[in-house]
């Protein structure tokens, strides 16, 4: 597999980690999700990531689960694996684990600890020395899930400082005026461009982040298929069906970022579609109510209806 490079576009899907009722890795539902989501055209698979239930999942069981998905995927498309630890040993650890598998790249968000830009930049410096020169990773930018704000020019300082980082995943929220910030440094040569994948819940800004120079997405979605025909329709340069596209999945996709029960959600949908057997959330997690479920069906069958309308 090539390993993850600048130049990256498209939608490199965050996954679900599947489950069995009694809370057990699924290796038949993993792969039976690889095969859905490359039907789907995705460009790319993310796991281990925040809504992947890393942190639910013993360190062997994240080896186990990330060999299972790059035996499935065979290199027909890049894997990100996040690598966000509390120490640089495990980071180090797990890295050289995944990238040994045939891993395209890894992922790293700052810890909470960080604060000032200096300890910001400093810390991803350290990843950098971490990682090393051959290891290509993906800068985190998620301030609702770490509590790390980075600026612009922060995020411009670790590009210039850390040559491995290749990407950028871009989930501040508001955040469109640091995207066009970052793109706009690069445009004018002042700093060497990477890739800018966004991650904004879903997508729910996808259309507006691609006008303002992201190269695609790298977020989860149960119709991942949405952000494909989006990005491809706005590289076409129909914008306008981009955002026909969008605003027919929109009010399902908003459902599904409802904090606490998002990811019961898009497991409950994932399910109903035949991509795991089980809706399983981890515990401690969240469980679905009828109401819940009767929201979600009324929701399908309505974004059913206007996807045929604009067919």
């Amino acid at each position: 597999m090539n390993k993850l490079d600048a130049a990256a576009t498209g939608v490199y899907l965050i996954t679900v980690t599947p489950f069995t009722d009694s809370g057990a890795l699924d290796l038949a539902s993993t792969d039976r999700m690889v095969d859905f989501c490359l039907a789907k055209g995705v460009t790319g698979l993310t796991v281990l990531g925040i809504m992947g239930e890393a942190p639910k999942l013993t360190a062997e069981e994240s080896r186990v689960f990330v060999k299972q998905v790059l035996a499935r995927v065979a290199g027909r498309v890049p894997v990100v694996v996040g690598a966000s630890a509390a120490g640089f040993a495990a980071m180090r650890e797990l890295t050289a684990s995944v990238m040994d598998l045939g891993a395209a790249g890894v992922m790293v968000a700052p810890p909470p600890s960080v604060r000032t830009d200096d300890q910001i930049t400093a810390y991803f410096e350290m990843v950098q020395e971490t990682l090393g020169p051959d290891v290509p990773w993906v800068l985190q930018d998620h301030p609702v899930a770490t509590g790390v704000q980075m600026t612009a020019s922060v995020i411009l300082r670790i590009i210039r400082n850390a040559l491995g980082c290749v990407m950028l995943k871009h989930e501040d929220c508001p955040g469109l005026a640091k995207l066009s910030a970052i793109r706009a440094a690069s445009d004018r040569g002042e700093v060497r461009r990477v890739s800018i994948l966004t991650g904004n819940g879903g997508g729910l800004f996808l259309p507006e982040e691609l006008t303002r120079g992201a190269d695609g997405a790298m977020t989860g979605f149960a119709y991942p298929e949405m952000m494909v025909d989006v990005c491809r329709a706005h590289a076409g340069g129909d914008t306008e069906r981009a955002h026909d596209l969008f605003d027919a999945y929109l009010p399902l996709a908003r459902y599904e970022q409802q904090p606490g029960i998002g990811l019961a959600v898009r497991k409950h949908i994932l399910a109903l579609r035949g991509v795991i057997a089980s809706s399983a959330v981890r515990r401690p997690g969240p469980r679905l109510s009828a109401a819940d479920v009767a929201d979600i069906a009324r929701l399908t069958d309505r974004q059913i209806r206007r996807l045929a309308e604009i067919a």
